[in-house]
């Protein structure tokens, strides 16, 4: 299959490239001529501009949107629904709003271009680990790109099958780490609630960390002090204990660079993701106590920041690229 990528970033450039790995063809495209050289060097068509794109892709043409969410995937959109055929297909790969892929759908329905909304995950480790995707959108133009899917997942790999899942009625999708979710909003809102799961994961180990590196204060009696390794801590949990996983993993290799983490200033961002997860356990009326306590933290630490602070800058560094240097 042929497909137009649109955004050449941290994570678009890799997804043209996994693509390409599987036999697909990649036509690309980003407002950095560059990136898009980088890509044509590594086999892919490079595009000039949205309307040269739409002249080198197939019938029907497969647009992949793969940008900031908000105005640049909007615009572009917008842009691509000027002159996009009935039956073409326009994905957003984003983080966008779940609402706004609703509204979207049905805008785009009255022109007959399909819409389809992809929560990817994977960061900056997705060419070689593949993506973990959440997709929502009508069956026929899911299936219709499943091929392109089926190239980025991940597959299998290690991971041993769940005991009691019946394999036989079950979507075989979800273990090669894709599921079609529901309709159009159903990706992004189960890839929403992802990340707002990921703020909390993130502040429980930013938390015990801070208690870990606390105990060496001079504010504690004297022989309740202890000095301890965090970077030995991280490493032996990594190893048979029951909070290990790739975040723990990524905390390791930070604390194995610098115990302090001094790179990193502790001002953690959020993007938008666990505001909105929050905002749809409200309108659900939900409780989610550590999930909004996750988020507040990264509020105050934009004033107020801790180690645990520089902890969850290193961990969105690891797995996202996402940089918070010290100013």
């Amino acid at each position: 299959m042929k497909i137009g990528m649109i955004g050449l970033g941290r994570m678009g450039g890799n997804i043209a490239r996994r693509i390409m790995r599987a036999g697909h063809q990649s036509v690309v495209f980003d407002r950095d001529e560059a990136a898009v050289q980088k890509l044509v060097g590594d086999g892919a068509e490079g595009a000039t501009s949205l309307e040269d794109m739409k002249a080198k892709l197939d019938t029907p043409a497969i647009y992949w949107v793969m940008l900031p969410a908000g105005g640049p995937t909007e615009q572009t959109i917008e842009t691509i629904s000027g002159f996009a055929q009935p039956g073409d297909i326009i994905i957003d790969g984003g983080n966008s709003f779940y609402k706004d892929d609703i509204r979207r759908a049905k805008a785009l329905a009255e022109k007959g271009i399909r819409y389809i909304d992809v929560g990817t995950s994977g960061g900056v480790w997705g060419l070689e680990r593949g993506y973990c995707m959440m997709i929502g959108g009508d069956k026929e133009a899911v299936d219709h790109i499943d091929p392109i899917l089926a190239a980025l997942a991940p597959g299998m790999g290690t991971i041993p099958r769940t005991p009691e899942r019946d394999i036989a009625a079950a979507d075989p999708r979800a273990e090669q780490g894709y599921i079609h979710a529901g309709p159009a909003g159903a990706g992004h809102f189960v890839k929403m609630v992802h990340n707002g799961i990921e703020y909390g994961l993130m502040q429980a180990y930013a938390e015990g960390f801070d208690v870990l590196k606390g105990k060496s204060s001079d504010k504690l009696p004297e022989d309740e002090r202890f000095d301890l390794n965090l970077t030995d801590i991280a490493e032996v949990w990594r190893r048979g204990s029951v909070i290990s996983s790739w975040l723990l993993d990524l905390s390791a290799s930070a604390l194995a660079k610098d115990q302090m983490l001094d790179d990193f200033s502790g001002q953690v961002a959020d993007s938008g993701e666990g505001h909105w997860t929050v905002q749809a356990a409200m309108e659900e009326a939900v409780p989610v106590n550590v999930l909004s306590a996750a988020l507040f933290a990264r509020y105050r630490s934009r004033v107020d920041h801790t180690f645990g602070d520089k902890l969850l800058s290193a961990m969105r560094y690891g797995f996202g690229g996402h940089v918070e240097m010290p100013q």
